[in-house]
């Protein structure tokens, strides 16, 4: 009987629970595991971005199963979420059809006020919604599929997408406030700076990572600020002097190997090892990036992570 008192009064209450995949997936706990269970759509959602940041795709699949395809604002914020997973690890034309699916369903959902947004996917319409998280669950889609489309060489569509975004948000920020899309800025700034390293534009890829670090201080999620960081470490590639790059993508790493974010590690592994870190740079001298980067790969396939080619992505 005693075991059972005890057992009751160390399980999380609702709100305890609720705070606690809140701080995994959005805030200052992102390596917390094992996470309590998840009670309803949201912390289903909740629960797979936590695991899928710790790169724990297998499980985040199965908490994204239970969302996808319910309809609802869940739904599609699990679809983008499912795609970005996909994506992550070179899945881009998967990627896109799920947040194509993520966007027609945070686009048909109805206004507070009864009235629905068309399927059509007019960004004015969306933007005039009142509806924070339909606004936010559709934003969330169109910067998905900017990523996809940046990820297969389209970089006018990503462009477009980007753009559409980013009126969405204005219009839904003279309403809700700024900060009420602190996230999908990030978001969108990441994508910004990746679309501007690929054409090839430094500067502007720099501007937009110094964006997203900015605003990643201010969000309070250490997962946020290290990928921003990884951001802003690509985009300082284009100095004459690699060591800022390098000093900062080691940074990066430690960060993600202290808060076990295995695919931020893998990432920046990635980019460490490209620009040969392992014999430059003082403070990285001693670092194997490669070892580094196929501990993760590895460590990633065993939790069912599947690495996509370049020719089918």
């Amino acid at each position: 009987m005693a075991h059972s008192d005890a057992r009751r009064h160390t399980a999380p209450t609702p709100s305890d629970r609720h705070a606690i995949l809140v701080a995994a997936a959005f805030g200052s706990s992102p390596g917390a595991h094992p996470l309590p269970a998840a009670h309803g759509p949201e912390q289903n959602w909740l629960r797979a971005v936590a695991l899928g940041g710790q790169g724990r795709y297998a499980a985040a699949r199965a908490e994204l199963a239970r969302v996808c395809g319910t309809g609802g604002v869940w739904s599609s914020f699990g679809a983008s979420t499912e795609a970005s997973l996909l994506r992550q690890l070179g899945g881009h034309r998967a990627a896109a059809v799920l947040d194509g699916r993520a966007l027609a369903e945070a686009g048909s959902l109805r206004t507070s006020s009864g009235s629905t947004v068309a399927a059509r996917r007019d960004v004015g319409t969306v933007a005039a919604r009142r509806d924070v998280g339909v606004v936010a669950a559709w934003c969330d889609a169109a910067t998905g599929l900017a990523a996809d489309a940046l990820g297969r060489g389209r970089l006018a569509v990503c462009g477009s997408l980007l753009d559409r975004c980013a009126a969405a948000l204005d219009a839904a920020e003279s309403e809700a406030g700024e900060k009420a899309f602190v996230r999908q800025r990030i978001r969108l700034a990441w994508v910004g700076a990746e679309s501007a390293l690929a054409a090839g534009d430094f500067t502007r890829a720099r501007s937009r990572a110094d964006r997203a670090v900015e605003l990643a201080d201010g969000f309070g999620s250490i997962r946020h600020s290290v990928k921003s960081d990884l951001v802003r470490s690509a985009s300082l590639t284009g100095l004459p002097d690699h060591g800022p790059a390098m000093d900062l993508a080691a940074d990066v790493l430690a960060r993600a190997e202290e808060h076990e974010l295995i695919p931020l590690q893998w990432a920046a592994a990635m980019l460490l090892d490209g620009l040969e870190a392992g014999r430059d740079a003082g403070r990285v001298r001693d670092l194997d990036a490669g070892r580094v980067r196929d501990f993760c790969a590895t460590v990633i396939r065993g939790r069912g992570g599947r690495f996509v080619t370049l020719s089918a992505c």
